[in-house]
């Protein structure tokens, strides 16, 4: 039985969003906030933390901004899977631009799962106000952070290491046809 190129990359997305909840709840559930379990040393360490849910614990103006980021959020997740399946059906995109649009799209939804719902799981925060889970922390990158940070980080710079002609490609093909 052969599995289309779209089946697989919802697998992977899939498996993505799952690995990053279970560490999360993982986290959430077996430290308490603010603890610190080295791993290599001060090196690389757990370090259980909650943050608002923009980059590197910023805050956007209160209870308003955060319903307009997690909308945006949703938004975007939306846009990126839309874009992904408009990717799959089109002849020649490269797999590997799939699986780094694949990898943005999972840890953006990794992250927004615990937007939409911690705080109703954990009952701190109605629908939309939860917190999202970081606990890796590196010497070399201060911001502590999560599996999903780290699934957008690698895809974005899996592509722009790897597939930016593809990109430059169809920007020139797109330029073409005005």
């Amino acid at each position: 039985m052969k599995v289309s190129k779209g089946t697989q990359l919802i697998i992977l997305g899939v498996l993505l969003v799952v690995i990053d909840q279970v560490i999360k709840v993982l986290v959430k559930t077996n430290m308490s906030l603010g603890e610190t379990i080295p791993v290599f040393g001060n090196w690389f360490r757990l370090c259980f933390v909650e943050n608002e849910g923009m980059a590197f614990g910023m805050k956007f103006g209160g209870a308003v901004g955060k319903y307009i980021l997690t909308t945006f959020r949703i938004v975007l997740s939306g846009a990126i899977i839309w874009w992904i399946s408009s990717l799959v059906k089109k002849q020649g995109t490269p797999t590997g631009v799939l699986i780094g649009l694949t990898a943005i799209a999972a840890g953006a939804l990794g992250n927004l799962v615990d937007c939409l719902f911690y705080g109703l799981i954990w009952d701190y925060a109605p629908f939309m106000l939860g917190r999202v889970v970081d606990m890796f922390s590196a010497t070399f990158f201060p911001p502590v952070f999560n599996f999903a940070d780290s699934c957008v980080t690698v895809g974005a710079f899996y592509l722009i290491i790897f597939h930016w002609k593809y990109f430059s490609a169809e920007e020139k093909k797109d330029a073409e046809t005005k």
